[in-house]
């Protein structure tokens, strides 16, 4: 049985400033996903031990991510990882509606856009590709220093070897400081635009603009 429209954007681990438990991501898509899909198996585990059996219903594990907004949080950094998004409504079709609503059906569409473009920097910068490309690239350096030194009998060079490699761990610090601090720019941006469009959202919805359950995606392409 299918759950009232509104628990579909009611989740847990909202933000301060954001109104309570309202996000645009659908929870019943989330537990069909979770349940179904073997991407999310590590994430099932969990459901399935919080909940303390084996067999769960879509709307047991519903009842689960509200109690247990880390669960949910797995899920959504898991999703950004392998470039999912977690935002679960369509663009307005602004062609069938009025004047009085378009433009601020356009700027929802826009604002979705940008959401989905900076969505990959709500990921924890420590579990991002960025920071596992400067490690690799660090052990690479390093693997390359000891071939130079030992295997190409570069001893009398060593220290000058060691000096670049310093200097790489040094600009590796560097460009990681650096990304790190867009990634905190681009999550702020997220989150104010984030409040913002929803806001818009519940806006067009009160003045009979839209019917949100029309823009829920219920599926994602990547797992059908």
């Amino acid at each position: 049985m299918t759950r009232p429209l509104q628990n579909s954007f009611d989740a847990p681990g909202a933000r301060p400033g954001r109104n309570k438990g309202a996000t645009l991501i659908h929870l019943e898509r989330v537990a069909l996903e979770i349940k179904n899909v073997g991407l999310y198996d590590l994430i099932l585990q969990d459901v399935q031990q919080a909940a303390g059996k084996k067999k769960l219903s879509e709307d047991e594990i519903v009842e689960i991510l509200k109690t247990h907004p880390e669960i949910l949080e797995a899920y959504k950094q898991l999703n950004v990882e392998y470039n999912i998004s977690n935002i679960h409504i369509r663009d307005i079709d602004t062609d069938k509606l009025d004047d009085r609503c378009k433009e601020n059906a356009k700027s929802v569409n826009v604002n979705l856009a940008r959401l989905r473009e900076i969505e990959k920097y709500t990921l924890d910068f420590e579990q991002s590709a960025t920071l596992v490309i400067i490690f690799s690239v660090e052990f690479f350096v390093l693997f390359s220093v000891q071939y130079f030194i030992v295997l190409l009998d570069l001893k009398a060079w060593q220290w000058w070897i060691y000096g670049l490699f310093a200097l790489s761990i040094a600009a590796a610090y560097w460009y990681a400081k650096k990304e790190q601090k867009k990634f905190a720019y681009f999550s702020a941006e997220y989150e104010a635009l984030y409040e913002k469009t929803l806001r818009m959202i519940e806006e067009l919805e009160e003045n009979g603009c839209i019917k949100r359950a029309d823009l829920i995606i219920k599926e994602c392409e990547e797992h059908v």
